[in-house]
């Protein structure tokens, strides 16, 4: 049985990086919407959205007195004042790692004390559009690389399941963010559906949860923001859903509940969203309201870490 803090580290270790990665994605999107012409890419702040997505507004309002996408990208990239940035996420991840070196493997030091190093590289001021796409893609590669090399090389046992846990409580609070951000996106008003502007808003959705292969390969027709919102709110085939993570986050705290011998608020918490979200479809999502839906699961989200924290990491 792991010490609270060794769990603790460990969960956030994996939560840290998956902010990482998911704020590069919600970046690279606003990055690519705000390149089209203002009839393909609608009447909102693309880079105000993505600083939304990430639930950093506030923040960013006592930070910055503009918002400009130089300010944005400080903001959400290299910004020591928010918590959130990607450099922020992968200092706080690294130093959780350094603190259980003991509990994870030589290769999931490597990729997180790498991407540490690496990201000294890229200028705080000055940055490029080019840079910025490189600056996106090595976060996402150095995500991938960390998921990567815990799933291949740890043991399947309390530290594993910790880390799971961290890492799909936070993507399904990222799923639920981007989705509640652009949710007049997925109800137009006075927009043709099937235009320009639902393809383009549309599919930075789907691209900011790498998901656009896979609606793709599911619906096979062209996009409709109903089918957008059924696959990445219940689609358990979707990687990024929210009931791809809720199924994950019950099953680990269960195997979490077998080692330790007991059952417990998190366990039930877990289980309740899951069987939500499986008894639902995505009529019945729009009836009561996507944007209501959505906060309520975030709201939920929020209860769950809340009870893994009191139940284990303290």
């Amino acid at each position: 049985m792991l010490l609270a803090r060794t769990a603790n580290n460990l969960f956030w270790l994996a939560r840290y990086v998956e902010r990482a990665e998911n704020t590069a994605r919600i970046l690279d999107a606003a990055a690519r919407l705000s390149a089209l012409p203002a009839g393909y890419g609608g009447t909102s702040n693309e880079w105000m959205s993505a600083v939304s997505a990430t639930g950093g507004l506030s923040l960013y309002k006592e930070l910055y007195d503009d918002e400009s996408h130089r300010s944005v990208i400080d903001f959400l990239a290299f910004s020591p004042h928010n918590p959130s940035s990607i450099r922020s996420c992968i200092e706080a991840g690294r130093s959780n790692a350094r603190a259980v070196r003991t509990a994870i493997t030589a290769e999931m030091w490597d990729s997180i004390n790498g991407a540490w190093l690496e990201l000294k590289q890229f200028p705080a001021e000055g940055l490029t559009r080019p840079r910025l796409n490189e600056l996106l893609s090595f976060v996402k590669e150095s995500s991938l690389r960390f998921d990567g090399s815990a799933y291949r090389t740890m043991l399947r046992n309390d530290a594993y399941y910790f880390t799971r846990l961290g890492s799909y409580l936070e993507r399904s609070d990222a799923t639920a963010r981007i989705l509640d951000v652009k949710y007049h996106v997925l109800l137009p008003e006075g927009q043709p559906v099937g235009g320009s502007l639902d393809y383009f808003q549309w599919s930075s959705i789907l691209r900011s949860v790498s998901a656009l292969t896979a609606y793709n390969w599911v619906y096979r027709q062209n996009l409709r923001p109903w089918l957008v919102a059924d696959l990445l709110i219940l689609k358990r085939e979707m990687p990024r859903s929210l009931a791809s993570a809720y199924e994950n986050l019950t099953r680990f705290l269960d195997e979490i509940a077998r080692d330790y011998g007991r059952q417990g608020t998190s366990q039930r918490l877990a289980r309740s969203t899951f069987a939500r979200l499986q008894n639902s479809d995505i009529d019945s999502v729009f009836s009561e309201g996507l944007h209501e839906f959505l906060l309520s699961i975030i709201a939920e989200n929020n209860r769950l870490g809340g009870a893994i924290a009191e139940q284990y990491l303290s």
